[in-house]
């Protein structure tokens, strides 16, 4: 029998929190799990280094698409039902990539795991919007994040761990594991938050429809997508500039990056625990300019002359400061859009990985030997982040904001 959604405070449960948490980790468990083995990849393919991420590119637009059609799935059909079958995608698709006999073939099988893998990201949000309400919105997503943020820690650890014994195939079976087990808590633990009423007579693009014609809405999506560009750019690029630049081992990088991920889930606790007395107004307006101040910062490292080491530095104050804006403006967002909240978590996800899938395999442009084109292309997702913030707020003064 399906758990309580509510504890007796009015909270979200620990239980449903967990689950919600677990679906959320979708992308960063399928992107980061298998990132160290990005050069065996390309070794066992003879394939370019841009043709490796077009791996993690082909995932990205899948996760883009897929969220845009079980979003929309979500408003007319309830949660439940199109997010079990997004699990049963996602597994079929983990185990085609397993076997794959060629870089095109798991680039396919790459691109329908994100379709699949889409329903767990998307209706996760839209069920936190279902059953909470202003500040608690925010709190909650941001809360979401940062348990559902263990994963991008132990994800490229244990990944550089299974390299040597099964290998990103082996990686790949894992996967299909994983979605098994979240179709099961699923089934354990949700039952159905859209009510009834609200579904009878909603289109699947009606909602999509009403969603773009909300300014503050699409700015704030905007937001939350040029900040997801920051991170993903960052994270396509990371195997081959902390190995290749900075001279980490596999196992080095694995752990580099669960120390940059640790930031990010402390500043995402941070932010939760502001929700009820800054605001995620206030929050996201203090942290996109200081996200473009350390982005600027790495650029000036990876252009200069100086020991590889230093770039480190900036990249994880970075990636920490994401942490403050990725749950605020999500709940910015879908605060504007509450009555089709599935369309909204899909028009937001579906900008969040059309920029995320734009930006990966611009990162290796310049070759996997340099760390100048993921700063470039950081700095300049930042500074569109801010300018999207300074039309936000001149907005809302014109409003009396």
């Amino acid at each position: 029998m399906p758990l309580p959604a509510l504890n007796p405070s009015g909270k979200l449960s620990t239980a449903w929190l967990l689950v919600l948490a677990f679906l959320a980790t979708t992308a960063p468990l399928a992107t980061d799990l298998y990132l160290p083995g990005f050069p065996r990849v390309q070794q066992d393919f003879a394939a370019s280094a841009s043709g490796v991420q077009l791996t993690l590119t082909g995932f990205l637009v899948g996760m883009a698409f897929g969220q845009l059609g079980f979003g929309a799935l979500s408003d007319r059909h309830g949660r439940i039902v199109p997010l079990l079958c997004g699990n049963v995608l996602a597994l079929g698709s983990s185990v085609l990539a397993a076997v794959a006999p060629s870089i095109e073939v798991l680039v396919a099988a790459r691109l329908v795991q994100g379709l699949g893998g889409a329903a767990g990201v998307v209706i996760a949000r839209a069920i936190v919007v279902d059953l909470t309400r202003g500040t608690e919105t925010a709190r909650t997503m941001s809360l979401m994040m940062t348990v559902g943020g263990i994963a991008p820690i132990l994800a490229p650890s244990i990944g550089a761990f299974l390299q040597g014994p099964i290998g990103w195939r082996g990686i790949m079976w894992t996967l299909a594991v994983l979605f098994a087990l979240m179709m099961t808590a699923v089934a354990l633990v949700f039952r159905e938050t859209r009510p009834a009423a609200s579904r009878d007579g909603a289109s699947l693009l009606g909602g999509l429809a009403q969603v773009v014609r909300v300014p503050r809405y699409l700015l704030f999506a905007a937001l939350f997508a040029t900040t997801f560009a920051v991170m993903m750019t960052y994270i396509s690029a990371s195997s081959f500039v902390y190995q290749n630049v900075l001279g980490f081992s596999a196992v080095g990088y694995g752990i580099a990056f669960g120390v940059n991920a640790a930031g990010l889930i402390a500043s995402g606790y941070i932010s939760s625990r502001l929700a009820r007395t800054v605001g995620p107004l206030r929050t996201v307006r203090i942290a996109v300019p200081v996200l473009l101040a350390f982005c600027v910062l790495l650029l000036i490292v990876a252009l200069l002359p100086v020991p590889p080491w230093l770039l480190a530095v900036p990249i994880w104050c970075a990636v920490s400061t994401v942490g403050f804006i990725m749950g605020n403006s999500t709940a910015l967002a879908l605060d504007a859009v509450r009555h089709v909240s599935g369309s909204g978590s899909a028009g937001l996800g579906f900008a969040q990985f059309v920029f995320g899938a734009a930006v990966s395999p611009l990162s290796g442009i310049g070759g996997a030997d340099t760390a100048v084109p993921m700063a470039v292309i950081m700095a300049a997702a930042a500074a569109l982040a801010a300018l999207l913030l300074g039309v936000a707020a001149r907005r809302g003064r014109a409003r009396g904001a």
